[in-house]
């Protein structure tokens, strides 16, 4: 989700996001044919090859959420507030009170209907946003959407360069690491945002739509491998790759904004560019979403 722009200004231009270069959707994502650059970042210099195939193996957790207590930790968390559309003409207020829940070992953000329903304003929803910050690693997200019951809610789970304050979106960079509309049920989506890659200009990374037939009865984990080199987005297991995006040469802050730190967002959206295409079915409300765990893993550096 984007932050401060609109994210399909029409369903013209939403069509013609699924088709562009780069974008896997059949769980068996090719990399590109493209040139790699060497990974001579400083911060990375005594990494192993992230691209060995045993390199996830060394993988330590570093950080995680497992929602295991009574309330949420705000010492990881804070509540991300508001109702000015959030540049993508969306109907919810985010507000802090009633709208989640730390129980049973998961969290639940709930959007609820508060007024007459069919304008901005008459929901409300919870957007989440990590206080820690994170640059490279394996991370993981398990959650389950919200039971599919009519169209016009947009859960996601997702991240932003924490620079945005000053760079603003997109040249921060986004990272979604799993997105979904309920007029589009039984499948979700991965993509990245960037200066150079951004559906503003017909250029967002995708994965399209990836088939899932349990995504609002089950729980799944979205992840993504981050390195300097490359982020790999995968379904329930690391083996599983949906959508590749290496590193481009040459690389520059406008096709590559992801060396940087950044920090978890989690939110549920009613109506907007993307979620309301289809419309806002009352009906539908409340709507939950579950999530089991957050988890950042990364690989320790070496002692050379």
């Amino acid at each position: 989700m984007n932050l401060n722009l609109n994210r399909f200004a029409s369903i013209a231009l939403l069509a013609s996001l699924w088709m562009l270069p780069g974008c896997q959707s059949s769980g068996n994502a090719q990399e590109p044919e493209v040139n790699q650059p060497a990974d001579d970042t400083p911060d990375t210099a005594s990494l192993p090859d992230v691209d060995a195939p045993d390199y996830w193996d060394d993988a330590e957790l570093v950080w995680s959420d497992e929602f295991d207590g009574d309330a949420l930790d705000t010492e990881k968390w804070r509540f991300e507030t508001g109702a000015h559309g959030w540049g993508n003409n969306e109907w919810q207020n985010y507000v802090e009170d009633g709208v989640t829940e730390v129980s049973e070992g998961t969290l639940k953000i709930t959007a609820r209907k508060v007024g007459s329903g069919g304008n901005a304003g008459d929901y409300e929803s919870a957007r989440l946003n990590s206080r820690q910050d994170f640059t490279y690693g394996r991370l993981e997200i398990r959650a389950r959407i919200p039971e599919h019951k009519g169209n016009g809610i947009w859960p996601a789970l997702w991240m932003l360069g924490s620079n945005i304050g000053t760079v603003g979106w997109p040249h921060c960079g986004e990272i979604d690491i799993m997105e979904y509309v309920s007029f589009e049920p039984d499948q979700m989506h991965f993509s990245i945002h960037s200066s150079a890659n951004n559906h503003m200009n017909g250029t967002q990374i995708t994965s399209g739509p990836v088939p899932l037939e349990t995504v609002e009865e089950e729980f799944h984990v979205y992840g993504v491998l981050w390195t300097s080199k490359y982020l790999k987005f995968y379904l329930d297991d690391p083996a599983n790759v949906e959508l590749i995006f290496r590193r481009p040469i040459p690389t520059t802050a406008e096709n590559w904004p992801f060396s940087q730190p950044f920090y978890f967002l989690m939110n549920i959206a009613v109506g907007g560019n993307w979620g309301g295409l289809q419309g806002v079915d009352d009906s539908i409300f409340p709507a939950t979403m579950e999530v089991d765990y957050v988890r950042v893993y990364q690989v320790p550096r070496s002692d050379g």
